[in-house]
Protein backbone atom coordinates (compact mmCIF):
# COMPACT_ATOMS: atom_id res chain seq x y z
CA UNK A 1 0.00 0.00 0.00
CA UNK A 2 1.39 3.49 -0.89
CA UNK A 3 2.05 6.07 1.94
CA UNK A 4 0.23 8.85 0.98
CA UNK A 5 0.12 11.04 4.71
CA UNK A 6 1.96 10.97 7.45
CA UNK A 7 -0.84 9.59 9.39
CA UNK A 8 -0.93 6.28 7.53
CA UNK A 9 2.17 5.44 9.69
CA UNK A 10 0.47 5.12 12.59
CA UNK A 11 -1.61 2.30 11.93
CA UNK A 12 1.88 0.68 10.61
CA UNK A 13 3.65 1.51 13.45
CA UNK A 14 0.78 0.21 15.58
CA UNK A 15 0.90 -3.56 13.62
CA UNK A 16 4.18 -3.99 13.72
CA UNK A 17 5.44 -2.86 17.13
CA UNK A 18 4.92 -4.98 20.72
CA UNK A 19 1.87 -3.42 22.35
CA UNK A 20 4.00 -1.63 25.14
CA UNK A 21 6.28 0.28 22.63
CA UNK A 22 3.22 1.51 20.64
CA UNK A 23 1.48 2.26 23.41
CA UNK A 24 4.02 4.49 24.86
CA UNK A 25 4.75 6.17 22.05
CA UNK A 26 1.15 6.47 21.24
CA UNK A 27 -1.05 7.31 24.35
CA UNK A 28 -1.58 10.68 26.61
CA UNK A 29 -2.03 11.63 29.85
CA UNK A 30 -5.19 10.43 31.85
CA UNK A 31 -8.15 10.94 29.33
CA UNK A 32 -5.92 11.68 26.56
CA UNK A 33 -8.36 15.07 25.93
CA UNK A 34 -5.81 17.26 24.84
CA UNK A 35 -4.13 14.03 22.79
CA UNK A 36 -6.91 14.45 20.57
CA UNK A 37 -7.45 17.99 21.06
CA UNK A 38 -3.63 18.66 20.04
CA UNK A 39 -4.56 17.63 16.31
CA UNK A 40 -8.48 18.19 16.28
CA UNK A 41 -7.74 22.39 17.14
CA UNK A 42 -6.19 22.59 13.80
CA UNK A 43 -9.70 21.92 12.35
CA UNK A 44 -10.80 24.87 13.88
CA UNK A 45 -8.63 27.14 11.71
CA UNK A 46 -9.70 27.94 7.78
CA UNK A 47 -7.78 29.66 5.30
CA UNK A 48 -8.57 33.19 3.29
CA UNK A 49 -6.19 32.20 0.09
CA UNK A 50 -5.54 34.84 -2.17
CA UNK A 51 -5.64 34.73 -5.88
CA UNK A 52 -3.69 35.85 -9.14
CA UNK A 53 -0.31 35.81 -7.56
CA UNK A 54 2.36 34.33 -9.58
CA UNK A 55 3.39 31.08 -7.14
CA UNK A 56 5.99 29.43 -9.99
CA UNK A 57 8.47 30.23 -7.62
CA UNK A 58 8.11 29.28 -4.07
CA UNK A 59 10.72 29.57 -1.18
CA UNK A 60 10.52 27.46 2.04
CA UNK A 61 13.90 27.94 3.53
CA UNK A 62 14.54 29.80 6.55
CA UNK A 63 16.66 30.30 9.70
CA UNK A 64 16.68 29.31 13.17
CA UNK A 65 18.91 31.12 15.75
CA UNK A 66 21.22 31.76 13.03
CA UNK A 67 21.30 28.53 11.10
CA UNK A 68 20.17 28.49 7.79
CA UNK A 69 17.34 25.21 7.07
CA UNK A 70 15.73 24.11 3.78
CA UNK A 71 12.23 24.39 5.70
CA UNK A 72 10.35 25.39 8.79
CA UNK A 73 10.01 21.69 9.85
CA UNK A 74 11.81 20.67 12.18
CA UNK A 75 12.38 16.76 14.59
CA UNK A 76 11.10 17.39 18.23
CA UNK A 77 13.18 15.02 20.86
CA UNK A 78 11.38 11.76 21.12
CA UNK A 79 12.62 9.20 23.70
CA UNK A 80 14.15 5.79 23.19
CA UNK A 81 13.42 5.24 19.55
CA UNK A 82 15.64 2.29 18.94
CA UNK A 83 12.65 0.81 20.59
CA UNK A 84 10.94 1.62 17.19
CA UNK A 85 13.74 0.18 14.87
CA UNK A 86 17.02 -1.15 15.50
CA UNK A 87 19.04 2.05 14.30
CA UNK A 88 16.50 4.12 15.60
CA UNK A 89 18.40 7.98 16.42
CA UNK A 90 21.01 7.18 14.11
CA UNK A 91 18.43 6.82 10.95
CA UNK A 92 16.79 9.62 12.30
CA UNK A 93 19.61 11.72 12.64
CA UNK A 94 20.54 10.50 9.03
CA UNK A 95 17.16 11.56 7.13
CA UNK A 96 16.65 15.00 9.18
CA UNK A 97 20.44 15.89 7.50
CA UNK A 98 19.18 14.66 4.39
CA UNK A 99 16.08 16.92 4.18
CA UNK A 100 18.49 19.69 5.27
CA UNK A 101 16.45 20.66 8.56
CA UNK A 102 17.20 19.92 12.35
CA UNK A 103 16.86 17.37 14.36
CA UNK A 104 16.29 17.40 18.23
CA UNK A 105 17.56 14.60 20.27
CA UNK A 106 16.19 13.45 23.37
CA UNK A 107 18.43 13.27 26.73
CA UNK A 108 16.48 9.88 26.75
CA UNK A 109 17.68 8.49 23.31
CA UNK A 110 18.83 4.59 22.69
CA UNK A 111 22.15 6.42 20.86
CA UNK A 112 24.12 8.79 22.55
CA UNK A 113 25.10 12.40 21.73
CA UNK A 114 28.24 11.24 20.53
CA UNK A 115 27.20 8.60 18.34
CA UNK A 116 24.55 10.83 16.61
CA UNK A 117 27.30 13.01 15.93
CA UNK A 118 29.28 10.27 14.14
CA UNK A 119 26.57 10.06 11.52
CA UNK A 120 27.97 12.95 9.81
CA UNK A 121 27.31 16.61 9.39
CA UNK A 122 23.74 18.36 10.38
CA UNK A 123 22.43 21.06 12.69
CA UNK A 124 21.29 19.49 15.69
CA UNK A 125 19.59 20.61 19.53
CA UNK A 126 20.04 18.32 22.52
CA UNK A 127 16.84 18.28 24.69
CA UNK A 128 17.63 18.31 28.29
CA UNK A 129 15.65 17.08 31.53
CA UNK A 130 17.42 18.32 34.78
CA UNK A 131 18.85 15.37 36.79
CA UNK A 132 19.22 15.96 40.94
CA UNK A 133 22.69 15.64 40.39
CA UNK A 134 23.37 19.01 39.01
CA UNK A 135 27.45 17.20 37.85
CA UNK A 136 25.29 14.60 35.74
CA UNK A 137 23.74 17.55 34.01
CA UNK A 138 27.09 19.67 33.32
CA UNK A 139 28.68 16.61 31.57
CA UNK A 140 25.56 15.90 29.62
CA UNK A 141 25.46 19.59 28.33
CA UNK A 142 29.83 19.61 27.98
CA UNK A 143 29.24 16.36 25.85
CA UNK A 144 26.60 18.22 23.80
CA UNK A 145 28.89 20.76 22.46
CA UNK A 146 31.67 18.93 22.15
CA UNK A 147 29.90 16.29 19.86
CA UNK A 148 28.74 19.77 18.20
CA UNK A 149 25.03 20.35 18.95
CA UNK A 150 24.40 24.05 18.34
CA UNK A 151 21.72 24.45 21.59
CA UNK A 152 19.90 23.30 24.32
CA UNK A 153 16.23 22.39 24.39
CA UNK A 154 15.17 22.80 27.97
CA UNK A 155 12.08 20.60 28.93
CA UNK A 156 10.53 22.79 31.60
CA UNK A 157 6.90 21.04 32.29
CA UNK A 158 8.05 17.26 33.84
CA UNK A 159 9.09 18.27 37.39
CA UNK A 160 7.16 14.99 37.66
CA UNK A 161 6.02 12.56 34.95
CA UNK A 162 2.48 12.76 33.84
CA UNK A 163 0.15 9.63 34.41
CA UNK A 164 0.36 8.01 31.37
CA UNK A 165 -2.61 4.96 32.04
CA UNK A 166 -1.18 2.86 29.23
CA UNK A 167 2.35 2.66 30.45
CA UNK A 168 0.96 1.93 34.10
CA UNK A 169 -1.22 -1.13 33.05
CA UNK A 170 1.75 -2.86 30.74
CA UNK A 171 4.32 -1.83 33.35
CA UNK A 172 6.18 0.00 30.99
CA UNK A 173 9.59 -0.37 31.46
CA UNK A 174 12.98 0.08 28.89
CA UNK A 175 13.94 -3.13 26.66
CA UNK A 176 16.59 -5.54 28.43
CA UNK A 177 18.87 -4.84 25.20
CA UNK A 178 18.60 -0.95 25.02
CA UNK A 179 19.79 1.75 27.31
CA UNK A 180 19.50 5.42 27.69
CA UNK A 181 22.85 5.96 26.00
CA UNK A 182 23.90 9.23 27.33
CA UNK A 183 23.30 7.97 30.82
CA UNK A 184 25.11 4.32 29.91
CA UNK A 185 28.48 5.66 32.17
CA UNK A 186 27.18 7.17 34.71
CA UNK A 187 25.05 3.96 35.67
CA UNK A 188 21.57 5.77 35.45
CA UNK A 189 20.99 4.08 31.68
CA UNK A 190 18.73 1.32 32.95
CA UNK A 191 15.38 1.40 34.06
CA UNK A 192 13.79 -1.14 36.96
CA UNK A 193 10.88 -2.93 36.46
CA UNK A 194 8.16 -1.63 38.08
CA UNK A 195 4.15 -2.41 39.35
CA UNK A 196 3.64 0.76 38.06
CA UNK A 197 5.39 2.65 34.54
CA UNK A 198 9.28 2.48 35.12
CA UNK A 199 9.44 5.84 33.73
CA UNK A 200 7.62 6.83 36.04
CA UNK A 201 9.30 5.55 38.76
CA UNK A 202 12.76 6.59 37.13
CA UNK A 203 11.46 10.35 36.73
CA UNK A 204 10.64 10.10 40.29
CA UNK A 205 14.11 9.12 41.38
CA UNK A 206 16.09 11.29 39.55
CA UNK A 207 14.53 13.99 37.97
CA UNK A 208 14.52 17.78 40.20
CA UNK A 209 11.40 18.86 40.88
CA UNK A 210 12.60 22.02 42.03
CA UNK A 211 13.55 23.11 38.65
CA UNK A 212 12.40 26.84 38.66
CA UNK A 213 13.57 29.72 36.79
CA UNK A 214 16.81 30.44 38.36
CA UNK A 215 17.88 27.29 36.76
CA UNK A 216 17.73 28.62 33.68
CA UNK A 217 19.79 31.13 34.37
CA UNK A 218 22.46 28.71 35.90
CA UNK A 219 22.81 26.16 32.73
CA UNK A 220 23.77 29.81 30.94
CA UNK A 221 26.64 30.01 33.01
CA UNK A 222 27.57 26.42 32.31
CA UNK A 223 26.81 26.68 28.48
CA UNK A 224 27.24 29.35 25.90
CA UNK A 225 24.97 27.69 23.60
CA UNK A 226 21.28 29.13 23.04
CA UNK A 227 18.77 27.58 25.47
CA UNK A 228 15.06 27.42 24.26
CA UNK A 229 12.70 26.96 26.61
CA UNK A 230 10.23 23.94 25.89
CA UNK A 231 6.55 23.56 27.37
CA UNK A 232 5.82 27.06 27.57
CA UNK A 233 1.71 27.90 27.39
CA UNK A 234 0.82 31.13 28.99
CA UNK A 235 1.58 34.55 27.74
CA UNK A 236 3.09 34.81 32.14
CA UNK A 237 5.69 32.05 31.27
CA UNK A 238 6.59 33.77 27.92
CA UNK A 239 7.48 37.10 29.37
CA UNK A 240 9.46 35.26 32.15
CA UNK A 241 11.45 33.29 29.70
CA UNK A 242 12.41 36.10 27.76
CA UNK A 243 13.47 38.09 31.18
CA UNK A 244 15.57 35.21 31.96
CA UNK A 245 17.72 34.77 28.81
CA UNK A 246 16.31 32.11 26.87
CA UNK A 247 17.18 32.22 23.36
CA UNK A 248 13.57 30.52 22.29
CA UNK A 249 10.16 29.10 23.46
CA UNK A 250 8.76 25.59 22.09
CA UNK A 251 5.46 25.86 23.00
CA UNK A 252 4.50 22.61 24.22
CA UNK A 253 2.63 20.67 26.44
CA UNK A 254 4.62 17.91 25.68
CA UNK A 255 2.86 15.71 23.16
CA UNK A 256 -0.64 15.44 25.92
CA UNK A 257 1.42 13.43 27.69
CA UNK A 258 1.81 15.76 31.50
CA UNK A 259 -1.23 17.76 32.61
CA UNK A 260 -4.23 16.64 30.62
CA UNK A 261 -7.03 19.49 29.75
CA UNK A 262 -4.05 21.85 28.97
CA UNK A 263 -5.36 23.59 25.46
CA UNK A 264 -4.04 21.82 22.60
CA UNK A 265 -0.55 24.51 21.37
CA UNK A 266 -1.90 25.72 18.60
CA UNK A 267 -4.76 27.44 20.88
CA UNK A 268 -2.29 29.39 22.96
CA UNK A 269 0.32 30.14 20.32
CA UNK A 270 -0.62 33.20 19.11
CA UNK A 271 -1.52 34.43 23.19
CA UNK A 272 2.59 33.24 23.73
CA UNK A 273 4.07 34.72 20.23
CA UNK A 274 2.31 38.21 21.36
CA UNK A 275 3.53 38.21 25.03
CA UNK A 276 7.26 37.35 23.37
CA UNK A 277 6.67 40.21 21.74
CA UNK A 278 9.22 39.58 18.47
CA UNK A 279 12.07 39.34 21.05
CA UNK A 280 12.73 35.56 20.83
CA UNK A 281 11.56 33.68 18.14
CA UNK A 282 8.55 31.16 19.60
CA UNK A 283 8.12 27.67 17.87
CA UNK A 284 4.86 25.16 18.22
CA UNK A 285 5.25 21.40 18.72
CA UNK A 286 2.37 19.47 18.89
CA UNK A 287 -0.32 17.29 17.18
CA UNK A 288 1.46 18.37 13.49
CA UNK A 289 0.42 15.87 10.83
CA UNK A 290 -0.37 18.17 7.90
CA UNK A 291 1.66 20.80 5.93
CA UNK A 292 -1.97 22.68 6.55
CA UNK A 293 -0.83 22.64 9.67
CA UNK A 294 2.41 24.23 9.31
CA UNK A 295 1.14 27.33 7.34
CA UNK A 296 -1.45 27.89 10.26
CA UNK A 297 1.21 27.97 12.83
CA UNK A 298 3.27 30.34 11.22
CA UNK A 299 0.19 32.42 10.46
CA UNK A 300 -0.04 32.46 13.73
CA UNK A 301 3.26 33.84 14.51
CA UNK A 302 4.86 31.11 15.11
CA UNK A 303 8.98 30.58 13.70
CA UNK A 304 8.62 26.94 12.67
CA UNK A 305 7.22 23.80 13.99
CA UNK A 306 8.64 20.66 15.54
CA UNK A 307 7.33 17.26 14.87
CA UNK A 308 7.36 13.84 16.98
CA UNK A 309 5.54 10.74 17.23
CA UNK A 310 4.98 11.11 13.05
CA UNK A 311 8.85 10.51 13.43
CA UNK A 312 8.92 7.56 15.25
CA UNK A 313 5.61 5.87 13.34
CA UNK A 314 7.26 6.35 10.36
CA UNK A 315 10.45 4.81 12.08
CA UNK A 316 9.07 2.03 13.11
CA UNK A 317 7.35 1.29 9.95
CA UNK A 318 9.82 1.91 7.36
CA UNK A 319 13.32 3.00 9.30
CA UNK A 320 15.21 6.22 7.85
CA UNK A 321 13.38 6.02 4.36
CA UNK A 322 9.76 6.38 6.34
CA UNK A 323 11.36 9.52 8.24
CA UNK A 324 12.79 10.78 5.24
CA UNK A 325 9.13 10.67 3.70
CA UNK A 326 7.64 11.85 6.02
CA UNK A 327 10.01 14.99 6.34
CA UNK A 328 9.13 14.99 2.01
CA UNK A 329 5.31 14.68 2.31
CA UNK A 330 5.16 17.56 5.22
CA UNK A 331 7.58 20.04 2.87
CA UNK A 332 5.71 19.12 -0.48
CA UNK A 333 2.01 19.97 1.28
CA UNK A 334 3.17 22.94 3.17
CA UNK A 335 4.16 24.01 -0.33
CA UNK A 336 1.53 23.33 -1.53
CA UNK A 337 -0.91 25.05 0.92
CA UNK A 338 1.72 28.14 0.17
CA UNK A 339 0.88 28.11 -3.35
CA UNK A 340 -2.51 27.75 -2.96
CA UNK A 341 -2.62 30.67 -0.17
CA UNK A 342 -1.03 32.93 -2.42
CA UNK A 343 2.57 33.04 -0.37
CA UNK A 344 5.94 32.84 -1.96
CA UNK A 345 7.73 32.76 0.94
CA UNK A 346 7.40 32.71 4.68
CA UNK A 347 7.82 36.24 5.44
CA UNK A 348 4.41 36.26 2.82
CA UNK A 349 2.52 34.19 5.40
CA UNK A 350 0.11 36.45 7.38
CA UNK A 351 -2.38 36.20 10.08
CA UNK A 352 -4.83 37.36 7.09
CA UNK A 353 -4.54 34.45 5.37
CA UNK A 354 -6.27 32.32 8.08
CA UNK A 355 -9.58 32.79 9.93
CA UNK A 356 -9.93 31.09 13.66
CA UNK A 357 -13.19 30.04 15.40
CA UNK A 358 -12.36 33.03 17.88
CA UNK A 359 -12.89 36.15 15.14
CA UNK A 360 -15.12 33.82 12.76
CA UNK A 361 -17.17 36.94 12.55
CA UNK A 362 -14.21 37.84 9.84
CA UNK A 363 -15.81 35.44 7.61
CA UNK A 364 -19.12 36.76 6.96
CA UNK A 365 -19.87 40.20 8.23
CA UNK A 366 -23.37 40.82 8.85
CA UNK A 367 -24.93 43.55 5.88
Amino acid sequence: MEITNVSEYEAIAKQKLPKMVYDYYASGAEDQWTLKENQHAFSRILFRPRILIDVSKIDLRTTVLGFNISMPIMIAPTAMQKMAHPEGEYATARATAAADTIMTLSSWATSSVEEVASTGPGIRFFQLYVYKDRSVVTQLVRRAERAGFKAIVLTVDTPRLGRREADIKNRFVLPPNLTLKNFEDLDLGKMDKTNDSGLASYVAGQIDQSLSWKDVKWLQTITKLPILVKGVITAEDARLAVQNGAAGIVVSNHGARQLDYVPATIMVLEEVVKAAQGRIPVFLDGGVRRGTDVFKALALGASGVFIGRPVVFSLAADGEAGVRKVLQMLRDEFELTMALSGCRSLKEITRDHIVTEWDRPRIAPRL
